[in-house]
């Protein structure tokens, strides 16, 4: 199983988006969870993200990471593939998985796409159970 750890990205993870803060929730998603996540499901693996150890985190991030991931590979996609683990906040797994799987599914089938602050490389989604490589959302 793989294990993201998001204290190895930043100690002081940042907001939700590039253009107001430093190691943010995009960049995170961008940079780390995106393709860390398509590998995971190439090899039909859980990948298990560890929120623990880090200075804290606004809500902002945390939702603009993973609603990113609910968005390009659907709910039931990511539930089935992610673990979440937090034994220091466990209130942040459960607005995780209560609130912004729920709100970002419900974006994905209103096609509501998510905003981007930076040009990112390009990054992963799953379009009809296919893996496919995007510079942009159409």
């Amino acid at each position: 199983m793989n294990t993201i750890n998001i204290k190895d990205f930043s100690e002081y993870p940042g907001l939700r988006h590039c253009k107001i803060s430093d190691d943010s929730g995009e960049e995170f998603y961008h940079k780390v969870l995106n393709n860390a996540f398509k590998t995971a499901y190439e090899k039909k693996e859980k990948i298990t993200i560890n929120l623990d150890g880090t200075a804290g985190y606004a809500p902002s991030f945390l939702d603009e990471a993973f609603g990113n991931l609910v968005y390009d590979f659907g709910k039931e996609t990511v539930e089935k593939n992610v673990t979440i683990i937090s034994e220091e906040e466990p209130d942040l797994k459960e607005m995780i998985l209560n609130e912004t799987y729920p709100q970002w599914q419900e974006r994905r089938k209103e096609k509501d796409k998510p905003k981007k602050t930076e040009e990112h490389k390009t990054w992963f989604i799953l379009i009809n159970n296919e893996l496919k490589e995007i510079e942009s959302y159409s």
